[in-house]
Formats: structure tokens, C-alpha cells, sequence
């Protein structure tokens, strides 16, 4: 029964398998011809900047949002800024200067020292 059962498994799957035939590359109806893509490959071998990535060509052209003017007030303010480009650790002891005005304590200054 068990090999019966398997003759009969392996004859339906023998039956069910067939081969499709080849009729080899089928041609679509927007294919270009072999010597209209071996003449794009040529153009395009031969084309500037083909293998070069959008950010190592340099800078994009620039295209300013503010006015030449208005630039250049900032920057002056930013000139004369007491604190520009100092950090606490820009220089061997330095301070940090604040542009901040001094803020009043309400109980008054701390002595100096307790002892």
C-alpha cells in the first residue's frame, strides 16, 4: 500500500511538471535596436562629470535671503560683542565675560568670607 501510495505521488507529480518551451529574448515594442543603445553608451562614456556625486563638484550657487546690509549690521554687533569667541576654556584662566546686565539679590551681598 505504502509504495502504491508513492508510485502513485511520484506518476502525478511527473504528470503535473512540464517543461515551457524557449522561444528565445522577446522583443517589447519600445526596445531600441543594439546600435541605438551601443550609441547612447558611447555618449555617455564620454559625457563631463558622469561619475562624479552631486557634492564633490563644489558649491551649489548661493542665493541670499537677507540684505547685504542687514548682514553687515549683524556682523558689526557680533565685532563688538565683549564676549565673542571666548569660552571658559578659549585661555589659561579665563572668564567669561557676560553681556548679560547684573541681576540685584534681594538679600543683599554675601561677605567675602566667614573666617
Amino acid at each position: 500500500m505504502r509504495k502504491t501510495l508513492g508510485l502513485v505521488a511520484i506518476l502525478t507529480l511527473a504528470a503535473a511538471a512540464h517543461a515551457e518551451s524557449y522561444d528565445g529574448v522577446h522583443q517589447g515594442p519600445g526596445l531600441l535596436a543594439r546600435d541605438d543603445v551601443a550609441a547612447q553608451a558611447v555618449a555617455a562614456a564620454h559625457a563631463p562629470d558622469q561619475n562624479v556625486t552631486h557634492g564633490s563638484r563644489g558649491a551649489d550657487p548661493f542665493t541670499s535671503t537677507i540684505s547685504r546690509e542687514a548682514m553687515r549690521q549683524v556682523a558689526v554687533a557680533a565685532a563688538h560683542a565683549p564676549d565673542q569667541n571666548v569660552t571658559s576654556g578659549s585661555r589659561v584662566n579665563s572668564v567669561v565675560v557676560s553681556t548679560m546686565p547684573p541681576v540685584r539679590s534681594a538679600i543683599g551681598e554675601a561677605p567675602a568670607s566667614r573666617f
